[in-house]
């Protein structure tokens, strides 16, 4: 399933609307490391906020899963549109082939639909969107852990020691995404099982109370139960109202997670946020000695 030299990638635009300009550079690096890139036919298309209608999203998208040439399949970014797309696609020949999904933000669907239903891992990093020609160092850690996690390193990070922590040894699969996502797919066929699994989380732009909300929708809904440990990555551009909610993000997440016996890392640098390190989803994580062990 992992890349080598001279494999093939394919590049879609499954949700917001995108410039060619800022695709390229994506392509430039990916070439510089001896990978072919194919670009989806409609992937610089536009209707209204979309990358095009959902038949020119589901004609690039499948006709990628579809080529057996294909062993990754590259989001250009996020927003929203995924949601509109996926029950229309056929991942079997994805299945077949155990090829890679990447991306992050909206492309949660895709992860969690894809765990769900047909137990293939995904690659959540960063997007040709994040990607530049004169990379800073961390956006720099970013491009090299996807390269990682395609390619197929043994890939260990140092969890951050925060204030909030509940520091714990821990394995089980790793699963989740962004927590907007995870919340708007409870209920259907795209909803993940969280038992005994490594979930991370992470959001951006969003009112305080409602991250309460969905926490208390994970906790309700018995997701926060039988977790093997959770990984909070960035909870960027926070607002709050007039009269305030009273607490941060991660003092939410910890008020509903507190109670459980499972360890809790804080302040992960994955999300919306530089640098957003790759993770392999659906596949075994260990959490020992405050690193997180993601083998290959």
């Amino acid at each position: 399933m992992y890349l080598k030299r001279g494999d093939t990638i394919a590049i879609v635009s499954p949700a917001r609307a995108i410039e060619k300009e800022k695709v390229e550079p994506a392509i430039r690096f990916f070439e510089s490391h001896g990978l072919n890139v194919l670009v989806g036919d409609n992937v610089y298309n536009i209707h209204n906020q979309m990358a095009g209608t959902e038949a020119d999203k589901i004609s690039d998208i499948q006709s990628f899963i579809d080529n057996p040439k294909v062993k990754a399949i590259v989001s250009t970014r996020g927003g929203y549109g995924c949601v509109r797309v996926i029950d229309q696609l056929n991942f079997i020949p994805l299945e077949e082939q155990k090829k890679w999904f990447v991306g992050y933000s909206d492309v949660t669907v895709f992860h969690n639909h894809i765990h769900t239903n047909y137990h293939v891992p995904t690659i959540h990093a960063t997007m040709p969107v994040n990607i530049s020609d004169s990379p800073n160092e961390k956006e720099s850690i970013s491009n090299k852990t996807l390269m990682d996690a395609l390619f197929g390193e043994d890939i260990i990070y140092k969890l951050p020691n925060h204030k909030l922590n509940k520091a714990k040894d821990a394995e089980g699969i790793l699963v989740g995404g962004n927590l907007s996502m995870l919340y708007s797919l409870c209920g259907s066929k795209s909803d993940i099982d969280t038992n005994g699994k490594i979930l991370f989380i992470e959001d951006l732009d969003e009112y305080l109370y409602h991250i309460d909300r969905m926490m208390m929708n994970l906790k309700r809904t018995g997701k926060l139960d039988n977790l093997a440990g959770l990984i909070v990555g960035g909870m960027s551009d926070m607002n709050d109202n007039t009269i305030p909610f009273g607490k941060t993000a991660e003092e939410i997440i910890l008020e509903h997670t507190k109670n459980y016996n499972y360890p809790i890392y804080f302040g992960f640098e994955a999300g919306h946020q530089q640098p957003n390190k790759a993770l392999r989803l659906g596949m075994n994580a260990i959490i020992r000695d405050n690193q997180l062990i993601l083998s290959a």
